[in-house]
């Protein structure tokens, strides 16, 4: 099935280009996919060759998205190909990725041991994370993947269940849902102190369906779930995904790609609400390419987040492009 994100086009992208800002800053990205699918490539090479555009980018981490799943043997093992695969295609290039968040079917509940064990077994210090697909709204516009959550995924008790398991073999559990699921991370991470929560893209805030008009009170209400979610310690937030078609921005509609000073503009209320919330200290940023690179490029994307920290100082900037991600999931610091 066709994934619902806006279509890559080298050309497109190339129409704009800008100097690199702030060229020394390290970053890490803290959020990537590599896939191989009919609609397009983007494995290791593609994403080095985004990196060489300039950015400092040292390392990242890789984030699970049903890439390279084996074809036989347990259904609970499958998964494992994904490991495997962005292994073999990351050989020669060690710290893309650093880490690895990983697939493991949490309804499986207790019982996911198992797959945890042999996930951490075939890839040594490398998986350091898992994430299920939980992002689910009843509007079938309101869609960010091809195989879409069914309801009641985070409420389910198997589910909490097999987070008790990743907490234990001490991992994270970053979670991808829509801004009218934030209740439901915040009960699972107030139930579970001991797991470290990790909410992708800005925590879902919705600009389609019957929040495309992102009135006032839509944003109050996504900006009410972060706050009660930053309130918890034991969660982090990673802060981008404004590539993400149900965000409602429509950058890939206009003649140009956009410039990292419109980026900028158009994502610090967000931004600003993210940071005010969990601080530098539990936040970082990433890339989510390359579902994102059909909106801006990985030029324009990281600029924008620069503009974003000028007004911060040094050791903040540093939290956020990468030191948050190595302390959250607990990264080999000798990437530096």
């Amino acid at each position: 099935m066709k994934t619902p994100h806006a279509t890559i086009r080298e050309s497109w992208l190339a129409r704009h280009r800008e100097p690199i800002l702030m060229p020394d800053q390290k970053i890490l990205d803290a959020h990537h996919h590599l896939w191989d699918r009919e609609e397009s490539r983007y494995r290791t090479d593609e994403f080095l060759a985004d990196i060489a555009l300039g950015h400092d980018v040292r390392a990242s981490l890789y984030v699970q998205c049903r890439t390279g799943y084996r074809d036989a043997g347990p259904e609970a093992l499958k998964p494992l190909g994904e490991v495997e695969t962005v292994l073999e295609w990351s050989a020669g290039a060690p710290n893309y990725p650093l880490g690895i968040v990983a697939f493991a079917d949490l309804l499986a509940g207790s019982q996911v041991r198992g797959t945890l064990e042999a996930l951490c077994d075939i890839a040594p210090g490398s998986v350091r994370g898992i994430r299920n697909t939980t992002a689910y709204h009843p509007d079938p516009v309101v869609r960010s993947s091809p195989r879409p959550a069914p309801d009641g995924l985070l409420r389910a008790k198997a589910f909490h269940e097999g987070a008790v398991q990743v907490a234990r073999a001490g991992l994270t559990l970053d979670v991808w849902v829509y801004q009218t699921q934030l209740q439901e991370v915040e009960a699972l991470a107030r139930a579970m102190p001991d797991l470290t929560v990790v909410i992708d893209h800005c925590g879902g805030p919705l600009g389609v369906g019957p929040f495309r008009d992102r009135t006032p009170a839509d944003f109050a209400a996504w900006r009410q779930g972060i706050q009660r979610l930053a309130a918890l310690p034991n969660t982090r937030i990673k802060i981008g995904g404004f590539g993400l078609a149900v965000f409602g921005n429509a950058y890939h509609l206009n003649p140009e790609p956009p410039t990292s000073a419109q980026l900028a503009s158009d994502w610090l209320p967000y931004v600003e609400t993210c940071l005010e919330a969990f601080g530098s200290h539990r936040a970082m940023f990433e890339s989510n390419f390359p579902v994102d690179k059909g909106m801006y490029s990985y030029i324009a994307l990281w600029n924008a987040f620069k503009r974003l920290t000028q007004p911060l100082g040094q050791e903040d900037r540093d939290r956020l492009f990468w030191r948050t991600a190595v302390e959250t999931y607990g990264l080999d610091p000798g990437w530096q």
